[in-house]
């Protein structure tokens, strides 16, 4: 043990996922990335998501690009930059992690983890304490990955924030969103790093006095959007609804379900 924990978090990631995460700075080194977040997000007419150009500018202007490496091979990547957030009147500085994802012969081997650990180490070495990232409130293991294994406050939805959409995930569907705050050196987040944030009981929940509902999601709207699109858009409406209603009633997300959903409540 270091007097740096967030390291021995990474390192025991990487390990986990048997990965290298690379901080990438240099053009030909960017186009790992590129790679990676072209085969994760294929566009319509074959385009790139990020030029490396761009990359470059905004590495060099404060952002942020990895790339997770097996055996040599890219097989993961994250690319973020510098944002700015208000709180009680005054701007603080965050990194706004933009994308994030693994090939698809990779996934659910802990890579997710791996970049996002090696991002924290990252921020808190430049001098930045939050990371914050949207993401679709329907796929249950981003929600798994962001609540129980990153331990993130979730703040803000936004239906359909980014418009409409040409790539192989979110075309065709709107691109509604949740807002992770990853607030890097805190309680809850060590408790995460410790294995320590579990789904929660609803119903002791309710019998020890609090105030807590839940919204369900889907076991996995990835396979339901290929095999039953009309059923995906009632589960984008149905969740949109739940949670907005929710919202405007005064309760916020304070992690995952017994059952799989999201577990809110309404404090004073």
């Amino acid at each position: 043990m270091t007097d740096r924990p967030w390291d021995d978090d990474l390192a025991r990631a990487e390990a986990r996922a048997n990965v290298e995460v690379r901080l990438l700075s240099e053009p030909t080194d960017l186009a790992d990335a590129q790679r990676v977040f072209d085969d994760v997000w294929p566009s319509a007419d074959g385009s790139t998501q990020l030029p490396t150009n761009l990359m470059r500018a905004i590495v060099h202007a404060g952002g942020y690009c990895s790339a997770a490496y097996r055996d040599g091979i890219p097989i993961g990547a994250a690319f973020g930059f510098a944002g700015r957030h208000e709180v009680d009147g005054t701007w603080h500085d965050h990194l706004h992690s933009h994308m994030a994802g693994a090939l698809e012969s990779y996934r659910n081997q802990h890579i997710g983890t791996a970049l996002k650990l090696h991002q924290r180490v990252w921020a808190l070495g430049v001098g930045l304490d939050t990371i914050v990232w949207t993401f679709d409130p329907l796929v249950r293991r981003n929600a798994r990955l962001n609540l129980i294994k990153l331990g993130v406050d979730v703040d803000g939805f936004v239906p359909n924030f980014y418009g409409d959409m040409d790539d192989g995930i979110n075309s065709g569907d709107p691109t509604d969103r949740l807002f992770a705050w990853w607030h890097l050196d805190s309680e809850q987040v060590s408790a995460a790093m410790a294995g320590d944030v579990t789904e929660l009981d609803i119903a002791a929940l309710r019998h020890a006095g609090r105030d807590v509902r839940e919204v369900a999601l889907p076991e996995d709207i990835v396979a339901i959007r290929s095999d039953d699109p009309a059923a995906a858009s009632r589960w984008r409406l149905r969740v949109r609804e739940d949670l907005q209603t929710a919202f405007a009633g005064g309760y916020r997300i304070i992690g995952l379900a017994d059952h799989g959903g999201y577990a809110l409540e309404r404090t004073p």
